[in-house]
């Protein structure tokens, strides 16, 4: 005997689950406005860059690959559920994902990424009395022999931050160096984080070569508190934090006469 039953994707996803929470934090309305600027010559009408962006979230959350994505939502109700499919429609394959990533842009990106930022501040999760500030290296690139034997092909006797963009495909990417005795050739990452919640307030890349405290400005909160290392005692973060009105508490170095040796 065969029974006909009527389901409901809504009543298969648990009402205490995080994905419920989630979107109970991010009002999406806003997003998919935003999402609408990407939205000419969209070559996903079939699922929506709405949807697939949302793919793109759970993608992060659960920290998954684009295949293992794909067969994620193909299983997964819950994920139907949080990225608006139905129970019984076909989700993207993982190429969809790369195309969307490319669709998106990182100008677009960064204003998702601020609207989080502004709900969450709105909602009272995040607040700037209290800021950390911190940066980290990227490497764009381990080997530079072959940057090294254009450069000497092309008559530079060595191979410096002026010769680099002249003999590299990666235009911005430069030499860095934190310390002494740490060198990378790539860029570097600035964040600043709300130390009340945790989260990550600003993002910012810079080529390897600029410094801690002349990267702060892109990062500085808008009022309250900064805490940092001494990278951050110098000219060019003492302005930028006087520029916002901000209290910059980073470690003085040794040698400065205004350090508390106390």
């Amino acid at each position: 005997m065969h029974q006909i039953e009527m389901v409901s994707l809504e009543q298969m996803v648990l009402p205490n689950h995080r994905y419920r929470r989630f979107r109970k934090v991010w009002d999406f309305s806003e997003v998919d406005s935003l999402l609408s600027q990407a939205k000419s010559n969209n070559p996903y009408e079939g699922h929506g860059l709405e949807r697939v962006f949302r793919c793109l979230l759970l993608q992060f959350l659960e920290d998954l690959s684009d295949r293992e994505l794909e067969v994620f939502l193909q299983k997964n109700n819950a994920g139907k559920w949080f990225c608006g499919f139905l129970l019984s429609e076909d989700t993207p394959d993982h190429t969809v994902f790369t195309r969307a990533r490319k669709k998106i842009g990182k100008t677009l990106l960064s204003k998702l990424f601020e609207n989080l930022r502004d709900q969450l501040r709105a909602q009272g999760f995040m607040n700037e009395v209290f800021t950390f500030v911190d940066a980290s290296h990227l490497i764009a690139k381990a080997s530079l022999w072959e940057e090294r034997d254009e450069a000497f092909k092309q008559k530079y006797e060595k191979l410096n931050n002026e010769v680099l963009p002249k003999v590299t495909h990666d235009k911005q990417a430069r030499i860095g160096c934190k310390g002494k005795s740490k060198y990378w050739y790539g860029y570097k990452k600035h964040i600043s984080m709300d130390m009340q919640s945790g989260m990550i307030n600003k993002v910012a890349i810079t080529s390897a070569n600029v410094t801690d405290a002349q990267g702060f400005k892109h990062i500085c909160p808008s009022q309250g508190a900064i805490y940092a290392d001494k990278a951050y005692c110098t000219f060019p973060a003492r302005q930028a934090a006087a520029h916002k009105g901000c209290h910059l508490a980073a470690i003085k170095k040794n040698n400065m006469k205004v350090k508390n040796v106390d």
